[in-house]
C-alpha cells in the first residue's frame, strides 16, 4: 500500500504542475481573453485539476487509515 502512496504522490505533483501551468497561462491572457470562451475553458481547467488534487489527497488519507488498521492489527 505505500506503493500506491507513492505513486498516488508523484501522480499529484504531475498534477499539480499542470494545474499551475494553465493557471499561469490564463492568468497571462488578457482580461478580454479571460472571459471568452477560451478562458473560461481554462479557468475551468484549473477547477478540475484542483478537486483532482483534493481526490488525491483524500485516497492518500484513506490508504493511510488502511495502513494503521493493519499495522493495529
Amino acid at each position: 500500500m505505500e506503493q500506491a502512496n507513492e505513486l498516488l504522490a508523484q501522480a499529484r505533483e504531475i498534477i499539480e504542475t499542470a494545474k499551475e501551468e494553465e493557471e499561469e497561462a490564463f492568468e497571462n491572457l488578457p482580461e478580454g481573453l479571460q472571459e471568452s470562451e477560451r478562458g473560461e475553458t481554462m479557468s475551468d481547467n484549473v477547477d478540475t485539476l484542483d478537486n483532482i488534487i483534493e481526490s488525491i489527497d483524500d485516497q492518500t488519507s484513506e490508504i493511510d487509515d488502511c495502513i494503521l488498521t493493519i499495522e493495529n492489527i
